[in-house]
């Protein structure tokens, strides 16, 4: 039977840990504010000598879309895969091999930790004012809102899933900052937060719907603006989850595949 009070107590430590940067977290408000506003900007344009939807949505859906999205990044993003290969590069990986404990398990729990932080004073405060200041539309109905609550939480472990498979790439190639770059930008472009994934031509939507990165911030937009119905939203959710654990369960063979090269600088 699997221990909670210890995982429970890494989820703390990444709590607590988050609190050294806290101004990080105040700016952070006024960086996501500064997106929300351009992309604001870029669609108001784009729609001005528009008769009509384009991709099926009108402005008002398309700037609760990209409010929203943002809103919902704030939550899911973590930095699993920099602190693991900060941990690697300097040998610390070392003291996280001892304890008898699942690594994955104590980074996820971190992460957590991190992304209740970022609930409480990044996610609320920056809904808040984007709420004020732009037409955000509610969810379709409290079913809906329900559905994209649980599909938010399916973010996070997916995110938290690719972050551990890039993070543990540290141990054969010690500094990682140019993979995690580019799944950083790969990542905003294929989880649709910067555009819908409607926009994107029919082959790579194709494509797309075999990866599970739509599952990330196209599908719980699409069930907050009721483009989806219920039902149809809870297989979504099956499917998203399943991403999740395979993720996990292909981090964990990534893992014990890899520890057993694991080389350990500094000290």
């Amino acid at each position: 039977m699997i221990r909670l009070a210890p995982y429970l107590e890494c989820a703390h430590i990444g709590f607590v840990n988050i609190l050294a940067f806290r101004l990080r977290y105040f700016t952070g408000i006024f960086t996501y504010l500064i997106n929300v506003t351009v992309y604001y900007f870029i669609w108001t344009a784009v729609f001005r000598n528009s008769s009509g939807p384009i991709a099926g949505y009108d402005l008002t859906q398309i700037l609760t879309y990209v409010s929203v999205g943002w809103i919902l990044r704030s939550f899911y993003w973590n930095t699993v895969d920099q602190e693991m290969s900060y941990e690697v590069l300097e040998g610390k990986i070392a003291m996280e091999l001892i304890r008898p404990l699942s690594v994955q398990g104590m980074w996820i729990a971190r992460a957590a930790g991190e992304s209740t932080f970022r609930l409480l004073l990044l996610t609320a405060p920056t809904a808040l004012v984007v709420i004020l200041l732009f037409p955000v539309r509610a969810p379709a109905s409290a079913a809906h809102l329900a559905l994209f609550c649980a599909a938010a939480l399916g973010s996070f472990a997916i995110v938290g899933g690719i972050n551990f498979l890039i993070g543990t790439c540290a141990i054969y190639l010690t500094s990682i900052l140019a993979l995690i770059r580019a799944k950083f930008w790969l990542m905003e472009l294929l989880s649709g937060v910067l555009i819908p994934i409607s926009f994107f031509p029919g082959w790579a939507k194709s494509v797309l719907a075999w990866l599970p990165f739509e599952h990330i911030a196209y599908t719980p937009l699409q069930i907050y603006l009721g483009k989806i119905g219920t039902r149809e939203a809870a297989l979504l959710l099956v499917v998203q989850w399943a991403w999740a654990a395979a993720l996990a369960w292909l981090g964990a063979l990534w893992w014990r595949a890899s520890i057993r090269k694991i080389t350990i600088h500094g000290g």
